[in-house]
């Protein structure tokens, strides 16, 4: 095979086959991957969750991972956050003329590894190449269907006064390797993504407790930007404590030398979840012993005052109106 992706591997013919051949079906291989127009696939009983979701990153490989680990993480998640079981996934990739056909191997082989660790199956997809220059390397497109385990119901709107607010690890890691992986401010720092799949410790919350109100994945825009987006939602006040939210100190570093907050920058292998503040601690035990969220904290409450907002309370006892975001935030991750 070329060293390269050519524009006749996206034109159909013999080349397009032996691409799908030796790279995409050789990783994506099982028993309900199509070569058809589409996939047949078993249907169960019950509610099920249907998600989409596009991927975009600059550079596509960083810390932690490739862009096709992100891909099946990010639809996974916004799976479980459902309350539902990954099963099926489809994925759409745009390739740039030219983009090294070793580099696709790495993708694609992230891509299998990532899919066997949450249980799901990839099973139809789609290959275009574009001219050189219109595609930054590799755009990534998936859709995820997964089945809605029995007694989960979860929401943005959902919140309640009296909910505990846990975070399931350290904050801001993702985009905070994406900046120095970048190396626009010449900052060397050992800071790896923290992108995760993370249906098995949702599972686990969900074997405790079905009372879980909201559990959201707090990726583009950091858990700043998801507790505003539920305070909205449910309509209620959140109250955070600053002291209790955990952040990796190379992250803090680098946020400190940039001005950067934390809350803002993007996770993604991160969940915010609100539960009855009286089994919180339960949940927060469990969690513990899971891969991905051995250091997850109870890091704030639910309030009836201030609806909408989100106040931090700050280490010297003070209490803050954290800033609502706005305009575009940094680092740019797709």
């Amino acid at each position: 095979m070329d060293k390269v992706v050519t524009l006749a591997h996206g034109a159909g013919g013999k080349q397009t086959s032996e691409l799908i051949e030796q790279i995409f079906k050789a990783h994506f291989s099982n028993p309900d991957l199509t070569a058809d127009d589409a996939a047949v696939l078993p249907v169960e009983a019950g509610k099920i969750a249907f998600t989409t979701d596009g991927f975009i990153v600059s550079p596509y490989e960083f810390p932690g991972g490739n862009i096709g680990k992100l891909s099946i993480c990010g639809t996974v998640n916004d799976l479980s956050c459902m309350g539902a079981k990954p099963m099926y996934m489809s994925c759409s990739f745009v390739i740039e003329e030219g983009f090294p056909m070793e580099k696709l191997e790495h993708i694609a082989a992230a891509m299998e590894k990532t899919a066997r660790e949450s249980g799901v199956r990839i099973v139809a997809g789609d290959t275009k190449v574009a001219g050189k220059g219109q595609v930054d390397s590799i755009f990534i497109t998936t859709t995820g269907i997964g089945r809605i385990i029995e007694g989960a119901g979860t929401s943005g709107k959902m919140a309640k006064p009296g909910d505990a607010v846990i975070v399931t690890g350290d904050i801001g890691r993702h985009g905070c390797a994406i900046l120095i992986s970048r190396d626009e401010f010449g900052i060397d720092a050992d800071v790896t993504s923290d992108c995760a799949p993370l249906w098995g410790i949702t599972e686990k919350m969900f074997e405790i407790t079905k009372d879980i109100h909201v559990i959201r994945d707090a990726t583009r825009g950091g858990v700043g930007t998801v507790l505003y987006e539920i305070a909205g939602q449910s309509n209620v006040g959140i109250r955070l404590d600053a002291e209790k939210i955990p952040v990796a100190g190379e992250v803090s570093g680098v946020c400190g030398m940039l001005g950067l907050e934390p809350l803002y920058l993007a996770c993604e292998g991160r969940l915010v979840v609100f539960v009855p503040k009286e089994i919180a601690p339960a949940v927060v035990d469990v969690l513990h012993g899971c891969p991905y969220s051995e250091s997850a904290a109870i890091i704030g409450e639910v309030t009836s005052d201030m609806p909408g907002k989100v106040v931090m309370k700050t280490a010297i006892g003070s209490e803050t109106l954290l800033p609502q975001p706005g305009g575009e935030l940094l680092p740019r991750i797709c």
